[in-house]
């Protein structure tokens, strides 16, 4: 049976995607170092169904979760096609071993905000800090929009 927790307004929640034990215990740990509520996923089942139950603000998921590698990844293929709309609240950032970190064309050609190669996890936690605030300073805009909208003030 899957276990939920109560989340308030002040927490900062995060969800993971990963398999290798080693980087979750290593993101798990900087998150945590960051002030985020972390969950983790238990496969791809429990990734989707988490996602659509909580406003994530970091989501985090390794190139081969449950799987053996990128195109088979259900997760990501999940998050890609999602509508914009129903994943602009989170920064989704992609763990790899094939990839290179802080690319924005590959970023952006694999619909994540981010990518942290396996080979710069010792700056884990500043790398992981410039991808969230670049896209929230990117979406400001946006977000403060659709706060106008909602209070009726556009």
């Amino acid at each position: 049976m899957q276990q939920y927790e109560i989340l308030t307004l002040a927490d900062k929640p995060a969800l993971l995607g990963i398999s290798t034990l080693e980087w979750q215990v290593q993101v798990m740990g900087v998150l945590d170092q960051m002030g985020y509520k972390v969950h983790a996923a238990l496969d791809h089942e429990d990734f989707m169904t988490r996602f659509t139950q909580y406003q994530y603000q970091v989501t985090i998921i390794e190139e081969t979760f449950h799987c053996a590698s990128l195109p088979e990844n259900q997760s990501l293929i999940y998050l890609q096609n999602l509508p914009m709309h129903l994943r602009r609240h989170s920064t989704v950032v992609l763990l790899t071993e094939n990839y290179q970190t802080l690319n924005p064309l590959q970023a952006f050609a694999l619909s994540v905000h981010g990518i942290i190669n396996r080979s710069d996890f010792p700056n884990l936690e500043g790398i992981l800090g410039k991808i969230i605030s670049d896209n929230e300073l990117f979406l400001a805009p946006y977000r403060q929009t659709q706060d106008r909208l909602s209070q009726g003030k556009l």
